[in-house]
């Protein structure tokens, strides 16, 4: 079964971000439009959603990869920013378990400081060499 699989989709574009998140889009919109039966948007709703998975599975099967890779390349420039706003948060979570991460008041530069340096601690900010006192 799974090599019929492999076989099948060989040659094809497959599974990407932008796919990811049509397929995303396409499942809330389908949602929305089952809270909203009763009204035309619900049906109109239902309508986008299929489209949009419809265009999904299209871009998936798809022999074009050339065309499916530039579509792909042009969302994850219009999405770049927000996608590293998501990087440098979660990122900062992953540290706040190993540092404690400060705020220079002089710059708002971030500056990070390992747990376990005592009750308070003078920082300099190596942006604007600021001091300041902290304490834990």
């Amino acid at each position: 079964m799974r090599d019929r699989l492999n076989k099948f989709m060989q040659g094809r574009y497959g599974v990407d971000q932008f796919a990811r998140f049509t397929l995303g889009v396409a499942l809330f919109v389908i949602v929305v439009g089952s809270f909203i039966r009763r009204s035309a948007a619900g049906s109109v709703l239902d309508m986008i959603g299929m489209i949009l998975i419809i265009y999904t599975y299209f871009r998936i099967l798809s022999r074009n990869v050339s065309a499916r890779y530039a579509e792909n390349q042009k969302y994850l420039g219009y999405t770049q920013k927000i996608r590293g706003q998501f990087n440098r948060e979660k990122s900062m979570m992953e540290q706040r378990k190993t540092h404690h991460i400060y705020t220079c008041p002089g710059c708002g530069q971030k500056i990070r400081i390992p747990r376990g340096k005592g009750q308070k601690v003078e920082i300099e900010c190596p942006k604007c060499h600021q001091k300041f006192i902290k304490r834990r």
